[in-house]
């Protein structure tokens, strides 16, 4: 793994550029990956990652209940943006979860279940597949109570280097760099382990 002084490194790379913070990154890197989930403003990432590594591995864990207008927006990013992505989904199928115990609350224990085998399970199994040392993600400040709490670079509970360019982006700035780079965008998305919008999806805490 990368040794990386995470106080110093985020003092070096304040007021850098997202772009140069990915260059950073992969600067330092040996098998640097990028995850998204096709949510709004995705674009951004994979396209600011494309620019600088045009083959980055890109990991898709789709859970499976995503909205028709995300499976489109994210076939529509793969083609137009020629990403090198890795699907993976849950082993069990919706179906055979819906009729078992369809989308559970989360006072429900069998929340814990569901959240392990729709987000956790595919995650940890791509993570241990392709075993990155740098993981660019899109976190933002502000999105939630955990998130708050990092910065530009921090550590995965693996001690991945955790990379998020744009941690300090307003949404008006990445509307910005969506229409300067004619990206499309999709705000019909739907996360079923989450619930509230300000939980914390599970993988990132």
């Amino acid at each position: 793994m990368i040794d990386v002084d995470l106080e110093k490194i985020n003092a070096e790379l304040k007021g850098k550029s997202p772009q140069e913070i990915i260059q950073w990154a992969l600067s330092v890197a040996e098998k640097p990956v990028v995850t998204t989930n096709f949510r709004p403003y995705e674009a951004v990432i994979l396209h600011a990652c494309k620019q600088e590594e045009q083959d980055i591995k890109v990991i898709w864990c789709d859970t499976g209940y995503n909205t028709p207008n995300t499976y489109k927006h994210a076939n529509k990013l793969i083609n137009d943006l020629g990403l090198n992505v890795d699907l993976y989904v849950p082993k069990q199928t919706s179906a055979y979860r819906d009729a078992l115990m369809g989308i559970p609350n989360i006072d429900d224990p069998n929340h814990k279940i569901f959240t392990e085998q729709v987000k956790l399970e595919p995650f940890k199994r791509a993570m241990e597949e392709h075993k990155p040392d740098v993981w660019f993600t899109n976190l933002r400040k502000g999105q939630t109570a955990f998130r708050n709490s990092i910065d530009v670079v921090s550590k995965s509970n693996d001690e991945i280097i955790k990379v998020s360019p744009f941690y300090h982006w307003s949404d008006e700035e990445m509307d910005k760099y969506l229409e300067e780079n004619n990206l499309p965008n999709e705000f019909k998305y739907f996360d079923p382990t989450k619930v509230l919008s300000n939980r914390e999806c599970g993988l990132h805490s």
